[in-house]
């Protein structure tokens, strides 16, 4: 029996797991900040698209800087 055919992830999704992976080292928790920047094989409206969804998370900030680079700081609120 042939196995199942996988989709390879879209571009899209590329970007995002790329970025997903900077937010997650353990630098960026520690400090809780990433610095991201588009990659010139990336589609800007697809960047675009991604920082507008990570800013309508709680508690994050975006820093657009003069380099093209994003700053993105959150903040982990405190359990009641």
């Amino acid at each position: 029996m042939p196995a199942a055919a996988t989709t390879p992830p879209s571009s899209y999704e590329r970007l995002g797991l790329r970025v997903q992976k900077i937010i997650n080292s353990p630098n960026a928790q520690k400090a809780k900040a990433a610095l991201i920047f588009r990659q010139p094989d990336e589609a800007v409206a697809e960047w675009e698209r991604l920082l507008e969804e990570i800013a309508e998370n709680d508690n994050v900030t975006l820093a657009y800087r003069d380099d093209g680079g994003v700053q993105i700081f959150w903040v982990v609120p405190k359990e009641d």
